[in-house]
């Protein structure tokens, strides 16, 4: 007997951890199963957190935000592309 992932147990497994993280499981579960205002109040907390690193550190911070952005947005795009 072998034991496979199919796609709800991935998505399970995915939340289940993500759930358990401390400030950032949270947020998600808050964003994920909550009102819509949640996140917009995420996208908001996002853009400050940036803010006030771009303020603190300088220029770095926004490059590390920027490579960061990036690399989701190329996930993004593979994602939509395999479907």
């Amino acid at each position: 007997m072998t034991m496979s992932l199919n796609k709800d147990t991935s998505h399970y497994i995915t939340r289940h951890v993500t759930y358990r993280l401390p400030v950032i499981g949270r947020i998600a579960r808050e964003v994920i199963e909550g009102e819509v205002d949640n996140s917009f109040a995420l996208i908001i907390m996002v853009v400050s957190a940036v803010a006030s690193a771009v303020l603190i550190w300088g220029f770095p911070a926004l490059i590390i935000s920027g490579l960061g952005a990036t690399a989701l947005m190329f996930l993004t795009l593979l994602h939509t592309t395999f479907g």
